[in-house]
């Protein structure tokens, strides 16, 4: 459940029958909330009016708990879109770290999908599952985390459309790849700087990937009243490079 109060602040938790949730401005009680309509108005025990709804993705990943830093909604819509993650598609990630590109990802392969996301460090693995199952419910049935590395995956048992990589040096990871995505597949890594995405490019052409590109998203909010239209003092400028690229054919 997302709350909102009156100076545009907002809470992040999870609803359950008897429980309380605590505030600055007092509890209010989790039934209060639980059988209304979204966007009603509740106060809480100190008297301040608060807008209760349920949370959107950007919402969740923003607020919820992380180990690893998260990839922020600007980042993952890029990832998503330019990546091609379509509804039905086999993706596998990995650097799965605190979740929300993992479940960036489930959301848009949808049921008919399948999304193996690796993480290498127990705790990180441990924080996006809490994350994952918070978001949904549960993990999804076409959603698997694995704690290992990507590594581990057969080309045999473990094929994909989609290779999704948010790590260090994914270029290491490129003969993986080419075990593991099928011919014409993409190939998108989330990179924070430009000696990194430069070691990355490299490497995709030396090992056969085409149609490569580099970008990065800037986010600047407005602000608009009845007597002013204007950016927004502030912005969410760089947090990351996004490089794509397709797997050539297969050797004949």
């Amino acid at each position: 459940m997302l709350l909102i109060d009156g100076r545009g602040r907002r809470y992040l938790f999870r609803l359950r029958p008897g429980e309380t949730w605590h505030s600055h401005a007092g509890a209010i009680p989790h039934d209060l909330i639980l059988g209304s309509s979204e966007g009603t108005r509740v106060h809480s025990t100190g008297g301040m009016a608060f807008s209760a709804y349920r949370p959107r993705l950007a919402d969740f990943v923003l607020k919820m708990p992380r180990g690893a830093q998260v990839v922020y909604p600007k980042d993952l819509a890029a990832i998503v879109v330019e990546a091609d993650v379509f509804p039905g598609a086999r993706v596998v990630e990995a650097g799965t770290g605190s979740g929300s590109l993992t479940i960036a990802l489930a959301r848009a392969t949808g049921t008919q999908g399948r999304v193996v996301s690796y993480e290498l460090r127990p705790e990180f693995h441990e924080r996006a599952v809490q994350n994952v199952e918070a978001f949904f419910g549960e993990v999804p049935v076409w959603l698997e985390l694995r704690c290992g590395d990507v590594r581990e995956a057969s080309g045999t048992e473990d094929s994909f459309d989609r290779m999704i990589l948010d790590l260090p040096e994914p270029w290491t990871l490129l003969e993986t790849a080419g075990r593991i995505l099928e011919p014409g597949g993409i190939l998108c890594a989330y990179l924070p700087t430009t000696p990194q995405v430069q070691t990355l490019v490299l490497a995709l052409h030396a090992h056969g990937f085409e149609l490569t590109e580099t970008f990065e998203t800037l986010r600047r909010s407005w602000h608009v009243t009845e007597r002013s239209v204007r950016p927004d003092h502030r912005m969410v400028g760089h947090t990351g490079f996004i490089t794509v690229a397709r797997r050539g054919p297969a050797e004949p």
